[in-house]
């Protein structure tokens, strides 16, 4: 067994005690189809290096990885402290006085005294109790940014949580939030790779302390139409000048503009890949021609039809 690799971690710090996030985290959007798999990949990717381990109340994962984590403790592979669990808000629960039940909801399924960082996970709130995906438009409510954050700011100080932040928030939806918080996200997670390179809400971000974590970082999870990054003959081209993957150059280009980043897969070597990103740099004309990728988002949004203004641009 190869010893486990060091991930470099970033600090949060919109967080009190300067809380750090291990630069690349383990997704589970959204199937964990089968428990067994997901315990021996979830064990695997702990004894990998693994450290961050990223759900959600609506991917239906949260008891599967809860089992996993509950093995890897009792099995003394890692230590409660050396793990760093994501899990977000869904938006049936998106309402001021459903927050902390929610979050206490997903502590209990996932046996886990609190989460690392608990993220609302769509900006829209809908009709409580009523889970459908996509989101059917009837259900929509209006999001109340200003109550459902105090909520969010009471699970940190009731010790649930140890940071809050928020996922598929806009430039203009961070705003609105940044002006009604008392403790600023420490997190954004959005849809980031190298076909979406979300360059203005970076800026963003990085002048208010936000730290971005990328989902679709090889961009898959969106199923339509050919991969604009890993069937690319230029990144094609570059991997090969560096004796790398493509997927190992998407997500070094990650790294270095100092996001964080949650990759999924079960498969032992490509979990291992996944890790191989930290002794090389890619040089200014790699950078240069990444620049140069069209651009378009993969990810329209969770409901049905979609909403127009829901990334307002």
């Amino acid at each position: 067994m190869a010893a486990a690799i060091e991930i470099p971690t970033r600090v949060l710090t919109n967080t009190s005690d300067q809380l750090k996030i291990p630069v690349i985290g383990m997704g589970s959007a959204p199937d964990f189809t089968c428990k067994k798999d997901t315990r021996d990949a979830i064990i695997e990717a702990i004894k990998q290096g693994y450290r961050h381990f990223d759900t959600a109340a609506a991917y239906g994962s949260e008891q599967a990885l809860g089992e996993a984590l509950k093995e890897a403790l009792d099995l003394g592979l890692v230590s409660r402290e050396e793990l760093f669990v994501t899990s977000k808000l869904w938006v049936t629960e998106n309402h001021p006085h459903l927050v902390v039940p929610a979050l206490q909801k997903s502590l209990k399924t996932l046996q886990l005294e609190y989460l690392d960082l608990y993220l609302i996970h769509w900006p829209l709130s809908s009709t409580p109790g009523k889970f459908s995906f996509p989101i059917a438009m009837e259900d929509l409510l209006p999001f109340d940014v200003k109550g459902v954050w105090e909520s969010m700011e009471e699970c940190l100080k009731l010790g649930l949580t140890k940071a809050i932040g928020v996922s598929n928030f806009s430039v203009k939806k961070l705003q609105n939030l940044l002006s009604v918080a008392n403790i600023l996200p420490a997190v954004n997670q959005v849809e980031m790779n190298l076909a979406w390179q979300q360059k203005e809400l970076r800026e963003f971000c990085n002048a208010n302390g936000i730290v971005l974590t990328a989902f679709s970082p090889l961009r898959k999870g969106g199923s339509r139409g050919p991969n604009e990054v890993m069937e690319n003959d230029m990144l094609k081209e570059i991997a090969e000048a560096h004796g790398k993957t493509i997927a190992q150059v998407s997500l070094r280009w990650l790294y270095e503009q100092g996001v964080t980043f949650a990759a999924k897969s079960y498969d032992k070597d490509r979990m291992n890949q996944n890790l191989q990103i930290f002794d090389w740099a890619l040089t200014k004309e790699d950078l240069e021609k990444i620049d140069q990728i069209k651009q378009n988002r993969l990810i329209p949004g969770p409901t049905k039809p979609q909403l127009n203004d829901l990334y307002d641009d």
